[in-house]
């Protein structure tokens, strides 16, 4: 069998051990829990609790099996790297598993009524529990940027909108999103948390994202120093040679990424009436992050294509004539809040996508590199640059 025949079968084999971890485990939370958490929220949170872990622990295993990095043969930094880079893409899978996990179960319940759906929920959280153990093995072995990407908007839509569907306010969105989270109530926490999760996440692909843009970097400096012809392919990125300050530019590139997931941190974890200056400072911080993010794409990544330079700036005079509205009185400040918070994960994600594909074409250059050069190919030549996403690096 090939690599991808053997995952989708690694795959198999997960989701049938997922599937039965999970249903023992909450039929006996089931039966032998305290009546206190026996709540159906608290049901809940247990559930997509289980159907997290198993995924995760899928993941781990899929993505950390033919790890070379890990054996210690390439010093102790590489080790320890590779073991962030996993617990970095764990916490990533961990909160799309559990926030999407519990808005599905939100959702079943409300549908089936409480009293028929509970007998169902140790088989429905080992199904779950399953397809998360299937699809994580799967991706991991195949693990690209692409992949990564996609799984952003998943728990975002899914944690804000069982917040708006679990509040005890229902006029919340007169006013702001801030309002949704300004409570103790479990609606708040599920929104701020989301935030939260949602900032660690950006920051996470954020470092995926430059570190394939350096590997890129040091792709085209290796090929110059070999002193052996660059392949010849139309549609690779811009030398990575050519650009100027290179270093500079990947650093405050990364500096404001940061800061956008600190600042979504920031909002989730300080409440307004608590803690009204610190949520604003974050608050109206993102919104300054973004233009200056925006604006300045075409000097930060000039290896993008101008269509994304044309996204961005149109996504900044959406945003600023929504708020031009906003100011007169013709709309409100939630609608303002939301396009602006869509339009800059909407953003996010096609950037990691423009990442992916530069990370495509520079594997494909390799190929054509490989196929081009003569004689032995060994370690030390510069064809062997990998993605840092890879499972098998």
């Amino acid at each position: 069998m090939g690599r991808h025949q053997r995952a989708e079968t690694s795959g198999l084999i997960s989701f049938i051990l997922c599937l039965m971890v999970a249903a023992v485990s909450m039929t006996l939370y089931m039966d032998n829990a305290p009546a206190i958490w026996l709540v159906t929220r608290r049901v809940f949170i247990v559930g997509s609790a289980a159907v997290a872990i198993c995924g995760v622990l899928s993941f781990i295993v899929g993505y950390s099996r033919r790890s070379r990095s890990l054996s210690g043969g390439n010093g102790w930094w590489v080790p320890i790297r590779r073991v962030f880079e996993i617990i970095a893409l764990s916490v990533v899978y961990a909160a799309t598993i559990f926030l999407s996990i519990y808005a599905i179960l939100a959702i079943m319940n409300d549908m089936m009524g409480v009293r028929i759906f509970s007998g169902y929920i140790p088989w429905v959280c080992g199904i779950f529990a399953g397809i998360a153990g299937y699809i994580t093995f799967v991706q991991a072995d195949l693990m690209d940027a692409k992949t990564i990407a996609s799984l952003l908007p998943l728990f975002v839509m899914a944690g804000v909108s069982t917040a708006g569907l679990t509040t005890d306010d229902p006029y919340w969105w007169h006013n702001n999103f801030s309002q949704l989270g300004d409570r103790t109530t479990f609606a708040a926490r599920m929104f701020n948390s989301t935030l939260i999760l949602a900032g660690v996440c950006i920051i996470i692909i954020s470092y995926f994202a430059i570190s394939e843009l350096r590997a890129t970097h040091r792709m085209r400096l290796a090929w110059s120093a070999s002193h052996r012809p660059a392949p010849k392919v139309d549609d690779l990125p811009q030398a990575s040679g050519e650009v100027h300050h290179f270093r500079l530019r990947t650093t405050l590139l990364s500096v404001l990424l940061v800061c956008s997931g600190i600042a979504f941190i920031g909002i989730g974890s300080f409440r307004y009436s608590p803690h009204p200056i610190l949520h604003n400072v974050f608050a109206r911080g993102l919104p300054g992050l973004m233009c200056i993010l925006l604006i300045g794409l075409p000097w930060l990544a000039p290896q993008l294509s101008k269509a994304m330079y044309v996204i961005s700036d149109l996504a900044i005079a959406l945003c600023a004539a929504a708020g031009v509205i906003w100011l007169e009185g013709a709309n409100t400040l939630t609608n303002v809040e939301a396009l602006a918070g869509l339009m800059f994960l909407g953003w996010f994600i096609v950037f990691s996508r423009q990442i992916a594909a530069i990370e495509a074409d520079r594997v494909q250059a390799q190929l054509v590199f490989i196929q081009s050069a003569s004689g032995h190919v060994d370690g030390d030549d510069p064809v062997m640059i990998e993605s840092r996403l890879s499972a098998d690096q």
